[in-house]
């Protein structure tokens, strides 16, 4: 089954109104739950990684002139980035009153829940790929992701 198979399956759902779907065959199971709240809107089945955007031409900046009473810039965050593995809007947390999966200074262990990203009304929960300690978080709740995106900081 692939990824056009299984958004065929969830515009099914809309179109029907259905809450649940579920198909086991072989050694394939796909559960499909939709709701109102992120703890009821669950895939049970991996991620798929959404293809990679086009890259952009960046503007030509101009350097900007040294000035003795001008402020260093702000360091970008270093280290190892968690990186979005698809195109979605992005969620600190599982539901409104939920805490946040992770804060800035939490430590996290491979495999763990960090975030949430929700792509055609699915609620696909990422896990990190590697531990560590977070030393950013880099995107605000609630906005759009891409591809590749830089999620969290770690150390």
């Amino acid at each position: 089954m692939d990824h056009n198979d299984i958004r065929k399956i969830v515009e099914l759902m809309d179109e029907h109104d259905l809450s649940y779907f579920h198909l086991e065959k072989d050694d394939f199971n796909l559960k499909l739950k939709k709701g109102l709240d992120a703890d009821s809107i669950q895939a049970a089945f991996a991620a798929m990684p959404a293809p990679a955007a086009a890259p952009v031409a960046a503007a030509p900046v101009a350097p900007a002139a040294a000035t003795p009473t001008a402020e260093p810039a702000a360091a970008a965050p270093t280290g190892e980035t968690i990186d979005s593995p698809m195109v979605g809007t992005f969620y600190r947390k599982p539901s409104p009153d939920s805490p946040n999966f992770v804060e800035v200074g939490d430590t996290i262990s491979e495999g763990q829940t960090i975030c949430i990203i929700e792509a055609m009304k699915v609620m696909n929960e990422i896990k990190a790929e590697t531990s560590g300690v977070v030393t950013a978080i880099n995107v605000e709740d609630a906005t759009p992701v891409q591809f590749g995106d830089a999620l969290f900081t770690l150390k």
